[in-house]
């Protein structure tokens, strides 16, 4: 797994390749302090994952990784920050990365949220649940949503919280893409969700997914 680290504050950087280089199959390809370094680092070492600070002094890390898709980079992306702003946090998921890791994280948290990305998989920190389900619209506290979803459903709503495609769901369930698409639809008007990010969230939030670290 090759990474790249982009954050304008050395001693973060220095902490992160510490921390990464506790995996051995983690490389750590260089780091950037700003968006013009990172993006001459991404065309020199194609990386393939940066972890991309969300603030950059006076710049935007979402707005660092909006320019990279533009310019035909493939890596994946992880946004780390400090920001448990629902704002923020929609905005990643708009453009599309691949996490979104709270600073708080432990070591651990973040070694493992880089495999289960490097596996296809999206990350989405535990912290951000926090902020998500303060939402006025949010209806994690109504325990009866889940009741009303079928045993196919409820099997569709596990695969959806590990990030998982309709393809990849497709294959696990044995069922086609087109039956994902209406489990997918059913799961969403069920349980009164915007979409299948917010239904991962709502997964992971009543402890339906479970990983192991290892």
């Amino acid at each position: 797994m090759k990474v790249i680290i982009v954050d304008d504050h050395p001693l973060v950087r220095k902490g992160l390749t510490s921390i990464l280089s506790l995996d051995g199959a983690i490389e750590i390809l260089g780091e950037a302090a700003n968006c013009k370094e990172a993006l001459i680092l991404f065309h020199n070492v194609n990386p393939d994952i940066a972890i991309v600070d969300l603030r950059l002094a006076n710049e935007s890390g979402l707005d660092l990784i909006t320019e990279a898709k533009m310019q035909g980079i493939t890596s994946k992306f992880v946004v780390l920050t400090s920001s448990a702003d629902e704002h923020d946090f929609e905005r990643a998921k708009e453009i599309g990365v691949d996490g979104y890791v709270l600073k708080e994280a432990l070591p651990e948290e973040l070694l493992h949220a880089l495999r289960i990305i490097s596996r296809g998989r999206k990350y989405y920190d535990p912290g951000v649940l926090d902020f998500v389900m303060k939402s006025r619209e949010s209806p994690f506290e109504d325990e009866r949503h889940i009741e009303q979803l079928t045993p196919k459903e409820k099997e569709v709503l596990l695969e959806l919280g590990m990030g998982h495609s309709n393809k990849q769901i497709s294959q696990a369930l044995y069922i086609t893409e087109y039956t994902v698409k209406k489990h997918v639809s059913q799961v969403l008007a069920k349980l009164e969700l915007a979409d299948r990010t917010h239904a991962a969230l709502y997964a992971n939030a009543k402890g339906l997914v479970t990983y192991s670290v290892n």
